[in-house]
């Protein structure tokens, strides 16, 4: 784990070794502070001799001076290397995940690979910065101080062998007790985004149905969650405080009564006694700041545990050593292929699907909820591999193509339609980032889009919030299949996409398709019969199986699924005209 980590320091080397290097300079200054100390009460306060009293406290001034520069810098060395470090963290998670296939993010969850790019990095990034400046102070500030103080008196600086191992068992059994319960509470962090994301997107579904409660009751709940598993943390950790004091006070006691005694006797000067105490408080701080440092390390392990998972997931879907990298033609061929979720190996979503569909063809697919149909054309751009049989395209096997080279001659419009923040022209350039305004106003009319923008004010410089949320489902839905057309690939997929577009325009852009676009393979997922019923062939789906295919008469005089789809949605529409 600490190597993946460790990796990722990347060009802040230079910072991460000199944080370390000048807080060793800043800890030599503090353990010699107290000799000098020392010998200016006995040698010169005690005597009185000014001579030794300017010459020692100027020695004192400059130490103190230059233990304090070596510690603003050993800050801004470790604030520097710890930010870099985060930086490259979520940059390699980042990169890890954009080449993640659709399999490798269900197994994550979004929420969850937010909560790690984010809170899991931040804690890591404050656990890197106690571990180069912190956690290198306090070992050698206890080492030298405990040399120190035998240096100064070996019969009493004992008392700190006797306390500290107690002190040391506390503080394991502590940071013991409090990780598993810093699991449950980034576990609660990942469910907390998914509840929050799930809100934001649909916080118009939520209005509108008035279920402000029931979505302030799901948050109330998940929230309440990490309050009581943090408390419970924080009560175990909170436990450090009283353990530190006691362990000071005990410390300074015995050494106050045993060190009077002694000075009494005169086994032991003033500045003898002084230095040790101060001895003692380094000691003690340094034990209370490794403390400090064993709770970020309980907290950040996990953290860092998270992201570890990610930058070690292996991306399911790779190049073969010798990819093919031209597509010939848009054939497609479905050969006994089944298929099932990797997070539901034991449930077939495809079973023994066999489909042929030409190049230039329009086929149309149809079937209820649940019946796998996106699922079936996922496997076309080969978003997800097939657990058995092959998929063709271009007489090819799809696990034979270069993915990019793949991916780029098949455009798929999906159900849910994503438009990022930016002008519509910057929209539509995701299809095609070098498309010229004639390409892009041409793709705009193939999919009856051109008109609506034009009567924007601005036109294809409007600018769109994210998610298009300032245009309506239908213009967003023939923006996004716009986009796909300036692909210019030899399959374009629309997956549901003209659902929300009235039925004289999903006419249009049918009939435009036809026109203009005849050796694209296009494939049509629809609800509604009328959206299909001129395909070259209809296939419908049943339950994760092909049941029938062929052309809209045939499937009329064949088969029962197909027939009573049509029969209930034309006397829908009969009825509906009825009502206007």
């Amino acid at each position: 784990m600490f190597k993946q980590l460790f990796s990722c320091i990347g060009e802040y080397k230079k910072e991460s070794l000199l944080a370390p290097l000048t807080v060793t300079g800043e800890v030599m200054l503090e353990v010699l502070i107290p000799l000098i100390m020392a010998d200016l009460i006995d040698k010169g306060i005690v005597l009185g001799r000014m001579d030794v009293i300017l010459r020692l406290g100027g020695i004192l001034v400059v130490a103190v001076l230059i233990s304090l520069a070596f510690g603003v810098l050993a800050g801004l060395y470790a604030s520097r290397a710890s930010a870099g470090f985060a930086a490259n963290l979520r940059k390699r998670m980042y990169y890890a995940v954009q080449d993640f296939s659709f399999s490798n993010i269900d197994r994550f969850s979004t929420a969850s690979l937010v909560t790690r790019l984010t809170t899991d990095v931040t804690h890591v990034e404050h656990a890197y910065q106690m571990v180069i400046r912190v956690a290198v102070r306090s070992p050698m500030m206890l080492l030298f101080s405990l040399l120190m103080s035998f240096r100064v008196n070996p019969g009493l600086s004992l008392i700190f062998l006797v306390v500290i191992p107690f002190l040391g068992l506390g503080l394991y059994l502590i940071a013991r007790r409090a990780f598993p319960i810093f699991h449950r509470v980034f576990r609660a962090y990942d469910r907390l985004n998914r509840v929050v994301q799930e809100n934001l997107r649909g916080i118009r579904v939520v209005k509108s149905f008035v279920r402000e409660e029931h979505e302030t009751r799901k948050f109330r709940a998940v929230s309440q969650q990490i309050h009581d598993d943090f408390i419970l943390a924080e009560k175990i950790l909170a436990l450090n405080a009283p353990l530190m004091q006691s362990a000071i006070y005990l410390c300074l006691l015995l050494i106050s009564w045993v060190g009077a005694r002694m000075v009494v006797v005169t086994t032991m000067t003033t500045g003898q006694l002084v230095s040790l105490f101060s001895y003692s408080l380094q000691i003690l701080m340094s034990l209370m700041m490794l403390s400090m440092v064993f709770v970020m390390l309980s907290i950040s392990r996990v953290s860092a545990e998270r992201i570890v998972e990610v930058m070690n997931e292996k991306p399911d879907l790779h190049n073969p050593v010798a990819p093919v990298r031209e597509v010939k033609n848009g054939e497609i061929r479905f050969e006994q292929v089944s298929f099932s979720y990797s997070n539901d190996p034991d449930h077939l979503c495809l079973v023994d699907i066999n489909l042929q569909i030409e190049a230039g063809q329009t086929v149309g697919i149809i079937g209820g909820t649940g019946s796998g149909k996106t699922t079936l054309v996922q496997l076309i751009p080969r978003l997800y591999d097939v657990t058995k049989g092959a998929v063709y395209v271009g007489g090819v096997d799809v696990r034979a193509y270069d993915l990019q080279a793949l991916r780029e001659q098949v455009a798929m419009v999906l159900q849910k339609n994503v438009l990022f923040s930016g002008t519509i022209k910057e929209n539509l350039r995701w299809g095609n980032a070098n498309a010229t305004d004639e390409e892009l106003v041409a793709a705009c009319r193939l999919a009856q889009a051109d008109e609506f923008i034009r009567a924007l004010p601005e036109g294809y410089d409007t600018y769109l919030e994210q998610g298009g949320v300032n245009l309506s489902g239908g213009q967003k839905q023939r923006l996004c299949i716009a986009r796909a057309l300036l692909k210019k690939p030899r399959i374009l997929i629309l997956d549901d996409s003209t659902s929300a577009v009235d039925t004289k325009t999903d006419a249009l852009i049918r009939k435009a398709f036809r026109e203009r676009l005849p050796e694209m393979t296009k494939l049509i997922i629809a609800q509604r019969v009328a959206s299909v019923m001129d395909a070259d062939l209809i296939v419908v789906m049943d339950q994760g199986r092909v049941v029938a295919a062929g052309t809209h008469e045939e499937l009329l005089a064949t088969n029962q699924i197909y027939r009573e789809v049509y029969t209930s949605q034309l006397r829908g529409g009969e009825d509906l005209g009825a009502t206007e």
